[in-house]
């Protein structure tokens, strides 16, 4: 095909869109469904409704091929689990009995059977359920799913393309299943995988299906030379069958790199690479293999990550160039617009200038049909779009946001002697015991508390003016003094006030920073029905005032046991952003960071102890490939401690980290140096523990005995079980008793269980420590 023919052959698509709905439905009748209130059939009558209101939404504004099968009751690699079959035998009676509470069971647990292991989705802030996988593992397809949304969106008279993760992405998304060794590699399993794949793609070429997409992000990391051939076996195998829709196999997030000849090669009919994540490297590459002669290539020319509006002009650019390297080139985000919010035009309190920097799923949705119409019909027809977008860029690039002379000069200043404690940790410990006071195997909980009923209604009255300021206080007062109340009770050692006051851990500080934008709509899916509302980083950033020191102060006020000042770490401020895409990572941290330090200064002025600055997207912000940690990994741990480097050597530095795979930055994290370090460990049976003890980390460690993602009580033995698996890795005088994470999701009731039983646990080791 020539130029000119791949060009008026460009079409406009996209790789998912956001599930949730404009007002949450999704959540509402998912979470009403847990409790009995909404029945199943309601539950997949909203379902229906949202997928085809998305539908329609993405073919009124001119997308081509729609996808189908990215819609998701939890996660879309759960859904994987179900299509191919590979149900744990834990789960496998719940799914018998009925399929969609056995789905929950695998995603959430029950008080007798635990949940699927979740981690994060690449280096996103999507959490996925982990496959459990083993030699004796057995495929079965179940493409019910799949062609029951494909049937729905044909029916709708539109162009479909189901959308599914690929069999070589899966088994290296997979771990070995409980019982399985742990040297067991789920790749392993792909010949057994692959007629199951077959089987998926007949039946949806059966419903109606032209094109298939199958996802492989996991080709965008760093791989073997035996994984890439893998995945040219899979490939030349799914391509030979007869009996099959065309093939697109898609990549995000980063550059292909060795994995790109395989695709080129492998008999599929398309390709799709993301053309923003790594620059030009997508592109220097494709070029360097020849192009994709005889294919289709998507290009993910937008964002599907970030919220800023697209430079058209340069994605015009690019995609002139592609035109040369395929037979057909068509236009899509970089991604799935899952991870960004639902619309931009929702938002009434942002600057109408501001908001127009800004480009949600709906805005990106017009972006990817402007560049469309103008790769195909040529710049003129689309010259006003181009005009508007230049007059957008200009004004946000000129903007008194983004530039504070203060703020500049400031981290200008930072020498290395900024990021250092005074005292190295050995001689800090001592100080701090004896600070401290505390026992062997110490207590204490990771920050946030259940958010009652009470608490979220006075914040709802606060908003609409039904209750002044004082009132709204009188509600936060009386939520601290209970929690304050509780921890004595039940015998915690370290406590925290529980953050009644904080609708999240970003936002809550973002709206008190500088160069922040909060949104009111602009949720994003994190796991399940649990859905954030990402802050948007706009500008340079400084702190104008004390934001946490009151609430600590109060809450020690009414104990006489160590309340911990608990802030979000800088990494995690910028992960669970929106992040300035106009100057480097590493610049922008060094300013939350020191924003964050004159907060710490502050809680140690105030006489707070023990402070915790939590980093839990440290390892989840760590770039896909392995050329790139070393530089990120430097800044992430030098705007850690420039944070915390400014306190008395018997105040206690805490960090917290969960969900992620932690054993990639072990050294990263004794880089933080931090005094005591909490992390998930109970749905990873502790693995982590052994992690810290293989790299020999010299500092305190506390891994969760209390998975609190799920709503399960553990029993006292059970979490006794798993402090003394902590104990072989880590010694007694070093290990704390902890949860997971934050309890914010969780009821009061099932909290409080679980944290008794915890510390009765704690007790019984530590007088079996004494006996011994």
């Amino acid at each position: 095909m020539t130029t000119e023919s791949a060009a008026a052959a460009a079409r406009a698509t996209v790789y998912g869109y956001p599930r949730q709905g404009p007002n949450r439905e999704l959540k509402k009748a998912i979470e009403g469904y847990w409790k009995g209130r909404v029945t199943a059939g309601a539950l997949r009558t909203v379902a229906a409704e949202l997928r085809r209101s998305n539908w329609r939404q993405l073919a009124d504004a001119g997308i081509h091929e729609v996808p189908t099968g990215d819609f998701s009751y939890y996660d879309h690699v759960l859904d994987t689990t179900v299509m191919v079959g590979a149900i744990p035998d834990r789960h496998r009676d719940a799914g018998e009995t009925d399929a969609l509470d056995g789905y929950f069971a695998m995603a959430r647990g029950t008080q007798d059977v635990a949940p699927l292991e979740m981690t994060k989705w690449f280096d996103t802030n999507y959490h996925y359920l982990v496959p459990e996988l083993g030699p004796d593992t057995v495929f079965a397809a179940d493409t019910a799913k799949q062609v029951a949304e494909l049937t729905e969106a044909l029916a709708l008279g539109l162009t479909a393309r189901p959308v599914v993760i690929g069999p070589v992405t899966y088994l290296l998304l997979a771990k070995p299943a409980p019982g399985v060794p742990a040297d067991f590699e789920p790749l392993t399993l792909l010949d057994r995988l692959l007629p199951v794949y077959a089987e998926v793609l007949a039946d949806l070429r059966a419903a109606g299906a032209e094109w298939v997409q199958l996802d492989e992000p996991a080709l965008v990391q760093d791989r073997t030379r035996a994984e890439l051939n893998a995945a040219a076996r899979a490939y030349r195998e799914l391509g030979a069958l007869t009996d099959r829709p065309k093939l697109l196999v898609a990549s995000y997030f980063d550059r292909l790199g060795d994995a790109l000849p395989v695709l080129a090669q492998a008999p599929v009919e398309g390709l799709a690479l993301d053309f923003t994540e790594a620059g030009t490297a997508n592109l220097d590459e494709l070029a360097a293999v020849g192009g994709l002669p005889g294919k289709r290539l998507v290009a993910g020319v937008v964002n599907g990550r970030n919220i800023w509006v697209n430079d058209l002009s340069a994605s015009l650019t690019t995609l002139g160039t592609l035109l040369g390297l395929a037979d057909r080139v068509d236009v899509a985000a970089s991604c799935s617009l899952l991870h960004v919010p639902l619309d931009a035009a929702l938002e009434r309190d942002i600057e109408p200038q501001i908001l127009r920097w800004l480009a949600f799923a709906k805005q990106k949705t017009t972006e990817i049909v402007t560049l469309a119409k103008g790769l195909a019909q040529g710049t003129d027809i689309i010259a006003a779009e181009l005009a508007a977008n230049r007059a957008d860029l200009a004004s946000r690039a000129g903007s008194p946001i983004t530039h504070d002379p203060a703020v500049r000069s400031r981290a200008r200043a930072i020498t290395g002697a900024d990021a250092r404690r005074s005292q190295p940790y050995g001689e800090r410990a001592g100080a701090q015991r004896a600070r401290l006071g505390l026992p062997l195997l110490p207590t204490t909980t990771i920050g946030s508390f259940p958010q009652t009923g009470e608490l979220r209604t006075a914040r709802a009255d606060l908003r609409a003016g039904r209750i002044n300021t004082a009132g709204y206080e009188e509600r936060i007062r009386a939520e601290i003094g209970e929690a304050i109340a509780f921890q004595e009770k039940t015998g915690i050692d370290v406590l925290v006030h529980g953050e009644p006051e904080r609708n999240d851990m970003v936002q809550y500080f973002a709206e008190q920073l500088t160069g922040y934008l909060a949104t009111q709509h602009g949720w994003v899916q994190s796991y399940g029905t649990r859905y954030v509302r990402p802050p948007i980083l706009a500008g340079d950033i400084s702190r104008p005032e004390p934001m946490t020191v009151r609430w600590t102060s109060y809450a020690q006020s009414l104990t006489d046991r160590p309340v911990k000042g608990m802030l979000t770490g800088p990494v995690t401020m910028l992960a669970w952003s929106f992040v300035r895409d106009d100057q480097p990572l590493g610049d922008t941290a060094r300013q939350v960071a020191l924003a964050l330090r004159d907060e710490v200064d502050d809680l140690e002025a105030a006489g707070t102890s023990v402070i915790q600055v939590d980093e839990p997207a440290l390892r989840e912000t760590l770039p896909l490939r392995a050329a790139d940690h070393a530089g990120y990994l430097a800044w992430a741990t030098e705007a850690f401690r420039l944070t915390t480097a400014g306190v008395r050597p018997d105040t206690q530095i805490h960090t917290h980290m969960c969900y992620a795979e932690f054993g990639d930055i072990v050294q990263a994290i004794d880089d933080l140096d931090a005094d005591v370090i909490s992390l998930e460990a109970a749905r990873s049976h502790m693995q982590v523990a052994r992690e810290l003890a293989s790299h020999g980390y010299p500092r305190e460690a506390g891994p969760g005995v209390y998975d609190i993602h799920s709503p399960r009580v553990p029993g006292t033995e059970e979490a006794a079980a798993l402090l003394r698996t902590g104990l072989k890795a880590i010694p007694a005088e070093r290990l704390w008793v902890n949860p997971d994470c934050g309890l914010k999701t969780r009821g009061w009731p099932e909290t409080r269980a679980a944290l008794e039983n915890l510390v009765t646990a704690a007790r019984t080791v530590r007088a079996e420590l004494s006996a011994s």
